[in-house]
């Protein structure tokens, strides 16, 4: 051990090497000298490291977290995300001006030395002791490269960080060691490579490549001599070298680097001098992240997938696991959007509904048969700011949607049919179905029967609509009456199987609760995407399939792609083939001279089915062919709006219906989802025609008709909390499962009064 002065006190020499007692010890380990404890030597408090050769043998290197790119299904890019903007290349992919630049400047004898630089030791060393303090570091490239392997093993953890930067002899020590590892299994290309991929530019650029494309939009391996001499500069203080925040101390930086370039050799001087004198030449791409980048108005299906990917146990057993697998990157995500489908739902929605409108609109479209989600919008943009949001209105609650979804009014009614058709029931079944009733004394249910203790009433849409009606024209004028005739004759059971079998549940993911009114009238709030993916099983002639937004998945990682395995689609019958094409043919009349005639397609068949609910806080039009299915919801999120008096996409409306305003975004976004695909068919079956009546054929009634005869279920004092909202049981509001700020409501009521008009 050196000695000590005669005062007591360390010479400089001795002060500098405490300073640098890390790399000494290196140098010790390079002459083959034995290496006692730390605390032996004097460098650090007993037990705060351990032995150097206590160290586990082997540097844990994680895979670099990568940015994701997500594609629609033709290839084209929606969004790329990511933790780290990174983009691992090779050393050939990277330019040799790039190479020279970051080893002139960092470490000049890197090609000569070891882990350790022996010679850079004693020269910093001496600088330092005549500064009287740590001036100068000894730090190789390679022991940086390990640096930065202990940084990206923290992650984001700023605990974790602040343990790997930490300037104690601890952490040094272990970066000695593994550097020494790193030297004997690499080699210098290698760890150059990594080192380049690896370390951090500024401005979010993690990595050469990021870096070339933030500061130049270019590739790495098209960097000129002085490109390559700014960004090697930057790395030893990103912020201050920053040269979009200061160009002139880049400059500088750039300038110190070129002229190091040619001291050892890598350029000559007048080359040097001549990029000294260039301008920076800038070309910056600002970064794009995340979904709120994304294209066509894809930021919520983008939103889907990245909650599909950290939800889906496919993904990894754990919330962990699947957020590792997301926050590493490196993916290329597939999925079913198709551009096309796309861009027509986005501009349907635009031409029908303005985004300052005070209430929003939001489409899905799906494939029958299949599953995949082609289309996925809404009025409102992506986004924290006035008249945007970051919930999506399609998906449920665990997706980023709203707490219950919404009421969806008569467009649950193909529902009741079809479990009255598979119970039996003929296509012509008849019920007497007045324009006012009172709900039946009990309706059967699967373990209990509901009970009208307290005499509610329900009636039609307007007072022309008086039966008797057969089920067709029931469907077709979406006679409330009707339906609850039908299921006071059925029971709730069989809407339940019927609803379970087509995946229909509440936006909370809840199931439908056995009440008359959201068994029948659509009091209960469901997302447009359970819905498009319910009436995709009528046009699949009973097949059921669940909905998919991702067809494939690669990820790189350590310079090896592979393929992840994919959540897909379950297809199950969930009605007989007889069953749906009555359905379809019922639906299809809704669109031909029912409630839903706005709605109709001229080219192709179509069916589907209009929904209102109390006070018009919501309207829907859900409809398909037999090649692709659509919802579109048109209501204020918060369910404060009544859509009376009221202008939408510029128009003014007295009162809003199913077929008025939702109906047209659906044809239009249909219409063009379905350009250039083939036309097919329904199995259409035949349903004998009931006696004619002198009948009204208004569609959808006036304002004043309600559920409750005159008693409005919905209003907004019960919205949210345990409030009843008709009064009758089951009709209660669920409970949010979170706190939500006063006067901002997401979700919808569950009471006997909500929905069922047309």
């Amino acid at each position: 051990m050196p000695k000590k002065r005669s005062g007591g006190g360390l010479s400089p020499t001795q002060q500098a090497a405490k300073f640098l007692g890390v790399s000494v010890l290196a140098g010790a380990v390079l002459a083959g000298i034995a290496l006692p404890a730390v605390g032996a030597l004097g460098l650090a408090a007993k037990g705060s490291v351990e032995s150097f050769d206590e160290l586990p043998a082997n540097l844990k290197t994680p895979p670099l977290s990568q940015r994701t790119t997500i594609l629609d299904a033709k290839g084209g890019q929606i969004a790329t995300v990511y933790s780290r903007d990174r983009t691992v290349v090779d050393l050939k992919d990277i330019s040799p001006y790039m190479q020279k630049a970051i080893v002139a400047i960092e470490d000049a004898r890197f090609y000569q030395h070891g882990a350790v630089d022996l010679k850079g030791v004693l020269r910093a060393l001496n600088r330092n002791a005549q500064s009287g303090g740590v001036s100068e570091g000894a730090s190789t490239l390679t022991q940086q490269y390990v640096k930065n392997v202990f940084v990206e093993e923290a992650g984001d953890d700023p605990t974790k960080v602040a343990q790997a930067t930490q300037q104690t002899i601890g952490r040094k020590i272990k970066e000695l060691k593994y550097a020494i590892q790193v030297e004997e299994e690499l080699g210098k290309k290698k760890i150059l490579e990594n080192y380049l991929n690896i370390t951090f530019f500024g401005q979010q650029a993690y990595g050469v490549e990021a870096a070339a494309e933030r500061y130049f939009s270019k590739s790495a391996k098209n960097l000129k001599v002085q490109e390559a001499a700014l960004l090697a500069g930057i790395v030893q203080s990103p912020s201050r070298y920053d040269p979009i925040n200061d160009e002139a101390e880049a400059t500088k930086r750039r300038n110190i680097v070129l002229q190091r370039m040619a001291d050892v050799g890598d350029i000559s001087r007048a080359d040097a001098d001549k990029a000294k004198k260039t301008p920076l030449g800038l070309k910056v791409s600002k970064p794009k992240n995340g979904c709120i980048t994304a294209v066509k108005g894809a930021s919520f299906f983008c939103k889907y997938v990245e909650k599909i990917l950290l939800s889906d146990p496919v993904f990894g057993k754990d919330r962990e696991a699947r957020a590792k697998i997301w926050n590493q990157g490196g993916l290329t995500i597939t999925t079913t959007l198709d551009p096309q489908a796309q861009d027509s739902v986005q501009d349907s929605l635009k031409e029908h509904v303005y985004q300052k409108d005070k209430v929003e609109a939001a489409t899905t479209l799906v494939e029958p048969g299949t599953g995949k989600i082609l289309g996925m919008g809404q009025s409102k943009p992506y986004g924290s700011g006035k008249n945007e949001t970051e919930l999506n209105y399609s998906v449920d609650a665990a997706y980023g949607g709203s707490n219950f979804g919404f009421p969806t009014g008569s467009t649950f009614k193909p529902f009741v049919a079809a479990a009255a058709l598979e119970e039996g029931r003929p296509a012509t079944q008849e019920y007497a179905a007045p324009y006012q009733m009172p709900y039946p004394q009990t309706v059967r249910g699967c373990e209990k029967p509901w009970v009208n203790d307290d005499n509610y009433k329900l009636e039609n849409e307007n007072e022309s609509e008086v039966g008797p009606y057969r089920l067709e024209d029931a469907m077709a004028k979406s006679v409330n009456t009707y339906f609850v005739q039908m299921i006071e004759d059925i029971g709730m059971c069989p809407v339940v199987n019927m609803t379970d079998k087509l995946h229909v549940r509440q936006g909370n993911g809840k199931s439908i609760p056995e009440v008359p009114s959201s068994m029948t009238l659509g009091s209960t709030g469901i997302s447009p995407l359970t819905m498009a993916s319910a009436y995709a099983g009528f046009a699949a002639r009973g097949m059921y399939c669940t909905p998919i937004a991702i067809e494939s998945i690669t990820q790189k990682a350590g310079g090896q792609q592979k393929s992840l395995e994919v959540p897909k689609s379950t297809c199950s019958r969930a009605m007989s083939e007889k069953t749906a094409d009555t359905i379809n043919t019922l639906l299809r009349g809704v669109v031909d001279s029912g409630t839903g005639r706005q709605a109709g397609l001229g080219d192709r068949e179509s069916a589907g089915k209009t929904g209102t609910t109390d006070e018009r806080r919501n309207a829907w039009f859900v409809g398909y062919t037999p090649n692709l299915s659509g919802a579109v919801w048109v209501g204020s999120a918060t369910q404060e709006v009544k859509m009376r008096r009221i202008t939408i996409g510029g128009r003014y409306h007295p009162l809003v219906f199913g077929g008025e305003v939702p109906g047209p975004i659906w044809k239009d976004a249909m219409t063009g989802a379905l350009a250039n695909r083939p036309v097919e068919n329904f199995n259409l079956v035949d349903i004998p025609k009931a006696k004619d009546r002198d009948r009204d054929e208004d569609d959808e009634g006036d304002e004043n008709g309600n559920q409750n005869g005159g008693n409005d279920g919905d209003n907004g004092d019960n919205l949210i909390g345990g409030g009843n909202t008709g009064g009758t049981d089951g009709g209660t509001f669920p409970s949010p499962t979170f706190s939500i700020p006063e006067g901002w409501w997401q979700g919808t009521s569950n009471g006997n009064g909500n929905g069922g008009r047309g």
